[in-house]
């Protein structure tokens, strides 16, 4: 549904100022109590930058006016718009839009602060867990399956996904729509594009959500979202609202703005379904490990039956073997001595969603809590902390300096990381789990 602006953090989870709860409304819902949300947003690749054109002259614009205190990045904003627009015209923006648009935009420095302010703020992922599946969560995602319930089943009857895993995607988004963010879109991305670390990436969105206005789905001051471009209930990027929302009300457009989630939620849905959810299979299932076990196993890329991981002791937290529900994966996100999960395909098409492990496990376990599960039993290492960017940042070069190259030092946990991880670990007689710990950290120093 929308390209996430994500990464997969092993260790923890990195929280960012500016996403949609940053500008909460009023709850809509009369019987949902507001709760924040636990909402990721991390780093993602920017595409080849559009090509400008210099066959489409741009026209004068009529623009508010432009702050230009040191410092600010904004003095040439407007002339960055006027050489956007060919580039826009050029991608089929008609100069209706284009000036319907930008009327009264102008540079956002907050947006600017809050892009640069990301990186370090982190939280592990039990304290993640222990806010994306509170009590009061479960208690406001029970409501709000109730109060919908009519659209959910045919939500869930048109694409096979279950509602109660397209409702726990809109409750992390955005609390249930208490949260979908209020900031002008059109002016997010374009501070974004002309004054951000991503320019390429923002103006892509910029263009989508330009296409998405002409379409008149929306109006522009309508189009509100997150400082990052996030819209709706459950937060899509424009390119990625362009590629798949959908009209499910059949009222002509494609609405997830307005207080009705109808098009958002049948749009989360068939996202899921386009990347290949398998209706009746688990995204997940906590297990327990037996003593001894080899935690090199515990790799996205090994996998194996349920029935194979029951031959070598992995089985349910109730003792018995996990159904067979095709080839899975053993999954430790945080480490050895956290909880363990036996994680299939549909943990995958999550998280196409958003890539950080914390938030697939924060989905699956909300859909689980709503339908009636238990919660997870196994513990958590809550001695230990989510390491901050610079120190992910440190770990992989003094790793790389202990002849364990992590490939680069860009402060996220990937495969490459993890590998290096443990090839330390097992060099070092530890727990080979791949863990990025403050104590692996504390050992390297």
């Amino acid at each position: 549904m929308r390209r996430w602006i994500g990464t997969a953090l092993c260790l923890g989870v990195a929280f960012h100022t500016g996403t949609a709860e940053a500008n909460s409304g009023e709850v809509k819902a009369a019987d949902l109590r507001q709760e924040p949300s636990p909402l990721l947003m991390a780093t993602l690749s920017a595409p080849r930058p559009v090509a400008r054109s210099a066959e489409v002259d741009a026209p004068a614009l009529t623009l508010a006016p432009q702050p230009t205190e040191a410092g600010s990045g904004a003095a040439g904003f407007a002339d960055w718009i006027r050489d956007f627009y060919p580039r826009a015209r050029a991608q089929g923006i008609s100069q209706d839009t284009l000036d319907t648009a930008f009327r009264g935009v102008t540079y956002d420095p907050e947006v600017i602060r809050r892009d640069q302010n990301q990186s370090e703020f982190s939280k592990a992922i039990w304290e993640y867990l222990d806010s994306a599946t509170s009590d009061l969560r479960v208690s406001n995602g029970t409501a709000a399956l109730r109060q919908q319930e009519a659209v959910l089943r045919r939500i869930e009857k048109t694409y096979g996904v279950p509602k109660e895993i397209v409702v726990a995607v809109w409750g992390l988004e955005s609390s249930y729509g208490s949260f979908r963010g209020k900031m002008d879109i059109i002016g997010s991305l374009a501070t974004l594009a002309y004054d951000g670390r991503r320019g390429a990436f923002f103006e892509e969105q910029l263009i989508a959500a330009l296409k998405i206005l002409q379409a008149g789905d929306v109006d522009p001051r309508g189009m509100t979202g997150s400082w990052a471009g996030a819209m709706g209930h459950t937060q899509f990027m424009p390119t990625s609202y362009l590629d798949y929302a959908v009209d499910f009300s059949g009222d002509g457009k494609r609405d997830i703005w307005s207080d009705d989630p109808t098009d958002a939620l049948a749009s989360t849905a068939a996202y899921l379904k386009r990347f290949g959810w398998t209706t009746g299979q688990p995204w997940g299932v906590e297990v327990t490990l037996p003593q001894g076990f080899d935690y090199r196993l515990a790799n996205r890329k090994i996998e194996k039956s349920p029935g194979d991981w029951a031959r070598l002791g992995v089985r349910g937290v109730d003792g018995r073997a996990v159904a067979e529900h095709g080839p899975a994966s053993i999954l430790l996100p945080a480490g050895g001595k956290g909880a363990a999960f036996m994680i299939f395909g549909n943990f995958a098409v999550l998280e196409r969603y958003n890539t950080a492990d914390a938030y697939v496990i924060g989905v699956g376990h909300l859909s689980d809590l709503l339908q009636g599960g238990a919660r997870i039993k196994g513990d958590w290492p809550r001695e230990d902390r989510a390491l901050s960017f610079s120190e992910r940042k440190e770990l992989q070069e003094r790793l790389t300096r202990a002849g364990y190259n992590t490939q680069g030092v860009d402060g996220r946990i990937g495969p490459l990381t993890v590998d290096a991880v443990r090839a330390y670990q097992s060099a070092m007689g530890l727990m080979p789990d791949g863990y990025a710990s403050l104590s692996l950290l504390q050992r390297l120093r």
